[in-house]
């Protein structure tokens, strides 16, 4: 499911792209937009600030009656909203305001769906991307979003495992190491260690025949025997990266 906000003071253009998005998602197979439809930057605006409303994709116009569309984006950066934004717009003369505010794309009105869809194929899978870097968990009564690059180790407490963020935060998770070891074995940087580590690579300080030394200067103690194969996929890893 990919999130998509349309927002166009016309009622026929805003009818117009909606439609085409209608036939974008019965051609792609596997793909389901939502689409929330917008006649005034006012109300999306107050969406995102009231019920931090970050679709994955925005597709704005630039001349809107209300507010420009360019101010528009630049308020939503300011919020912190991070949503690849689309500008649709009748003149190229704004291109270069576009880019100041981190738009994705710039389309010229008139936009046949060839030119909207080789867009949207482009966007859709560089956010398929970057969700691939981040885990869905359950923790304490709520489900998050974690960071794969934030995770620096995981340890097992009894029936409850501790991941370690980087940036100090703790989620207990009522998971089992081997769980938590699935949903990471695709990304080459989370390596074992014994049966009660899991480390990232990533975050490795320095490591020695008795300990793991990681960025946040925890010590992490090696079980017998762990040191040489750590060791080799500690360097492999750093030469495949090169």
């Amino acid at each position: 499911m990919y999130t998509v906000a349309l927002c166009d003071d016309e009622a026929g253009h805003l009818d117009k792209l909606k439609d085409m998005l209608d036939t974008y998602q019965e051609q792609r197979a596997n793909c389901e937009l939502e689409i929330a439809c917008f006649d005034s930057a006012k109300d999306l605006l107050c969406r995102v600030r009231e019920q931090k409303y970050e679709p994955d994709l925005m597709l704005l116009d630039i001349y809107l009656q209300e507010e420009f569309g360019i101010e528009a984006a630049g308020e939503l950066r300011r919020m912190g909203n991070k949503s690849q934004i689309v500008f649709i717009t009748s003149s190229p003369e704004h291109a270069l305001e576009a880019y100041r505010v981190q738009a994705a794309q710039y389309l010229v009105k008139p936009v046949g769906e060839e030119e909207l869809f080789q867009t949207l194929d482009h966007l859709l899978n560089e956010s398929r991307k970057e969700r691939r870097r981040y885990l869905v968990l359950r923790t304490e009564g709520r489900v998050g979003r974690v960071a794969v690059d934030g995770i620096v180790f995981c340890e097992a407490q009894g029936k409850s495992q501790k991941m370690h963020l980087a940036d100090g935060e703790e989620l207990l998770l009522h998971m089992t190491m081997t769980e938590i070891f699935g949903m990471l074995s695709d990304y080459p940087e989370f390596v074992k260690v014994g049966a009660s580590y899991i480390v990232n690579l990533e975050h490795v300080a320095s490591l020695n025949a008795r300990k793991l030394v990681m960025e946040t200067e925890t010590d992490i103690h090696l079980p017998r025997g762990s040191y040489q194969p750590l060791r080799e996929r500690y360097f492999n890893y750093y030469c495949e990266k090169k």
